[in-house]
């Protein structure tokens, strides 16, 4: 299945079938000119997708290889918070045995 190139490259495309056709008298040779600017382009286009689609996996296979941000710092949020209530807990406790006192 041929994608629809856009208006610019078939803007682009026809005016230089046009000068092709103006320029060079032999069938042929007009033919196979003709075609060589339709390859160009088309096989750019199905070259970027697959490119696209390449750099795609690899991003994904890359995401799976790596843990997540968020996890990480989620698992440090909770870090500091036990930190925390350690450090309250331990300076009630103080406080506490100095007022007894």
């Amino acid at each position: 299945m041929i994608k629809k190139l856009s208006n610019s490259i078939r803007k682009f495309i026809r005016l230089q079938k046009a000068k092709i056709r103006r320029e060079v008298l032999d069938t042929k040779k007009q033919k196979e000119m003709i075609d060589e600017i339709y390859s160009k382009f088309l096989n750019k286009k199905i070259g970027q997708e697959e490119n696209i689609k390449k750099q795609e996996s690899e991003k994904e296979e890359k995401v799976k290889k790596q843990p997540s941000k968020k996890k990480k710092s989620v698992e440090a949020k909770n870090k500091k918070i036990k930190k925390k209530s350690i450090l309250k807990q331990a300076g009630s406790a103080n406080q506490a045995g100095k007022k007894k006192k």
